[in-house]
């Protein structure tokens, strides 16, 4: 495995295991210097949003960097004020021309508002259908919101992006994905860096030689789970991707998950949704 390595969604399409998340990147020059930076570093992967305000940055950044679009995988999310039907369509079309592309590899919902996602899905499936989106799938989905669209739709999400770090490990959820073919992945990997001196992780980077951060990120790829860890710093985005030289043991895997508290830093699903 290296930073280039993918993984075939559900529909066979590869997703990056690694990539550069831009929440909270200012837009501009921040956002668009750090998308040039991870793509000289071998990142193929940049996930934003509608609600970040900087997928115009993101489009900058990647015709900076001199790598053709079609060479990187980019996510991008429907926000919750635009959710119907024909609210998405128009929504999908202004993400398209600020990122500057005939086609978005993965469009996901941002979030499960209450009454409106089944419609937003039935739109997903039509643009999907129309090879204007490579892939569809959703974020900050539970159970609970992801059983009714697997009844009643045909196309199953081809992502899950959640909150997920050693203190969220939402393993039931992690289950009940895998079992339906959804690829999990991780937004707040390094948990906000609110516990990066932890002393399990302390003594596991140590004996490897490398940061508690790369700790986390390489601990996600041992779980399979696609992850997206966000900095603006040059030196940080390469550090971010410095996790394939080396594997975590059995018994250290373990002792990270030891730390979930089920202990979440954003908005809970049910709560922030309705």
């Amino acid at each position: 495995m290296n930073i280039q390595s993918t993984v075939p969604l559900n529909n066979g399409i590869p997703i990056p295991w690694l990539g550069l998340g831009v929440y909270q990147s200012e837009p501009g020059d921040e956002t668009r210097t750090a998308v040039r930076w991870a793509i000289e570093a071998g990142y193929r992967h940049v996930d934003t949003a509608a609600f970040y305000g900087n997928e115009e940055s993101v489009a900058q950044g990647i015709r900076d960097s001199g790598i053709d679009r079609s060479e990187i995988f980019v996510t991008t999310k429907l926000w919750n004020d635009d959710h119907g039907y024909d609210r998405v369509m128009t929504a999908f079309d202004e993400s398209r021309r600020r990122l500057d592309c005939d086609v978005i590899d993965l469009f996901l919902i941002h979030w499960p508002m209450k009454g409106k996602y089944l419609d937003s899905w039935r739109a997903f499936e039509k643009l999907y259908a129309d090879e204007k989106i490579r892939a569809i799938g959703v974020s900050n989905f539970l159970e609970v919101h992801l059983e009714p669209l697997l009844a009643d739709f045909d196309v199953v999400p081809a992502v899950n992006q959640v909150e997920w770090h050693p203190r969220v490990l939402q393993r039931p959820l992690v289950d009940f994905c895998r079992s339906k073919g959804i690829q999990f992945q991780a937004w707040s990997p390094l948990g906000r860096a609110k516990y990066l001196d932890d002393p399990t992780l302390t003594t596991i980077a140590e004996r490897h030689g490398k940061s508690p951060a790369q700790v986390l990120i390489r601990w996600d790829l041992e779980h399979e789970v696609v992850t997206i860890p966000k900095s603006v710093t040059r030196e940080r985005i390469v550090s971010n991707a410095d996790v394939f030289d080396f594997s975590l043991s059995a018994d250290e895997i373990a002792s990270i998950d030891a730390l979930d508290r089920d202990e979440r830093f954003g908005p809970h699903p049910l709560e922030f949704c309705g």
